[in-house]
């Protein structure tokens, strides 16, 4: 294999980790929290992309490119999908908490479904694929043998350091403190004076905004957006922070980079049509599953989050 092409195949395998665990960690938030899975999660990645969108939109408008469309881009999506996460959190699964987890389950799942289809309805040619712009630096690098666009190499280092910036946020902070504080107990924390019911929000708040960075970033990439991308990313998400253990931010991170990796050595190294690759990372993960029912690191790391 070529130098170059290996090169773009541990590009894609980078920029595929980063998405697939920076919502993977989203789930992990949640569960951790309020033992619950968010299944409208991908959607409100879906949603972030999307608003992402518009806020390129409105700031080329106004007449300010470059870094203002990319300050547009991130400000209306974090806004957008906290919004959303707030709504989620506080009127959806706060109320269902002694409710069977059946119930929480459906009624995301419904909220999943009325997000997408919402886009699908009400954005202008919602049922096609809309055109991401590049508003990043988008100049090839060379690297010897190989290229990168400068592009490439911004939304990478932006992915990393908001999994390190959430790494510090939960381990290094008064509000790290509080939510692992209500992950290991919330009676005893309720007891101790933490906010139960806002750390439960601002957590809702924090997995919504990395979900629209993980939209953000896969229309940036793929230079698209569609109004059903979430529900694979979502799938993909979830079963990653399972196999690495729900509720352990290290491990939802290594679920993602071990499904990117599964997907990136189907493609290169197996002798199958490329869009088998799924195929092949999901059968891997389903056995990983039932061999290690707790996830890779849960039985290691008992505090959840």
């Amino acid at each position: 294999m070529e130098l170059s092409f290996a090169f773009q195949y541990l590009v894609n395998f980078l920029m595929l980790g980063l998405i697939y665990s920076i919502v993977a960690v989203g789930f992990s938030l949640y569960f951790g929290v309020v033992d619950v899975v968010q299944f409208a999660h991908g959607d409100v990645l879906t949603l972030g992309g999307y608003a992402g969108l518009a806020g390129i939109l409105l700031a080329t408008a106004a007449g300010a490119g470059g870094p203002g469309s990319v300050f547009g881009m991130i400000v209306l999506a974090v806004i957008v999908t906290g919004t959303a996460g707030v709504l989620i959190g506080r009127y959806l699964v706060l109320p269902l908490r002694q409710a069977p987890p059946i119930n929480v389950l459906l009624i995301t799942l419904m909220t999943g479904t009325a997000i997408r289809e919402a886009l699908r309805l009400f954005v202008p040619g919602g049922s096609n694929p809309n055109p991401f712009p590049m508003v990043l630096p988008d100049t090839l690098i060379e690297f010897g043998g190989a290229s990168m666009r400068a592009s490439s190499i911004i939304i990478l280092l932006a992915g990393a350091a908001a999994i390190f910036g959430t790494h510090f946020l939960l381990n290094h902070t008064r509000f790290g403190l509080a939510v692992r504080g209500v992950a290991q107990d919330e009676e005893t924390a309720r007891f101790m004076g933490i906010n139960f019911t806002r750390v439960v929000i601002l957590t809702f708040v924090l997995g919504s905004s990395l979900g629209a960075l993980a939209g953000i970033m896969s229309g940036l990439y793929y230079r698209q957006v569609i109004f059903n991308m979430g529900v694979m990313l979502g799938v993909i998400g979830f079963c990653s922070a399972v196999v690495g253990g729900l509720g352990s931010l290290l491990g939802a991170v290594m679920g993602g980079f071990l499904f990117a990796g599964l997907q990136t050595f189907a493609t290169v190294a197996l002798p199958i049509p490329s869009a088998y690759k799924d195929v092949f990372a999901f059968t891997m993960m389903i056995l990983i599953i039932a061999f290690r029912p707790t996830g890779l690191l849960r039985e290691r790391f008992q505090e959840r989050v």
